[in-house]
């Protein structure tokens, strides 16, 4: 029973920990996970498979 308390504290520090930006930072939001949207990748000619969904028959 301890370990499912551990890890039931664990998972919730872990989800505060990555919400601070949201949860604390007025008009905060979470960091975009599209690869069009990072520009390393965009650099490299790498883009996102969601944006090139309708170009291809």
């Amino acid at each position: 029973m301890k370990i499912v308390i551990l890890s039931i504290i664990l998972v919730l520090v872990a989800v505060l920990l990555l919400g601070v930006k949201v949860l604390f930072v007025k008009g905060g939001k979470f960091p975009s996970g599209h690869a069009g949207s990072i520009p390393e990748l965009r650099e490299k000619g790498i883009g996102c498979a969601h944006a090139d969904d309708g170009k291809t028959k």
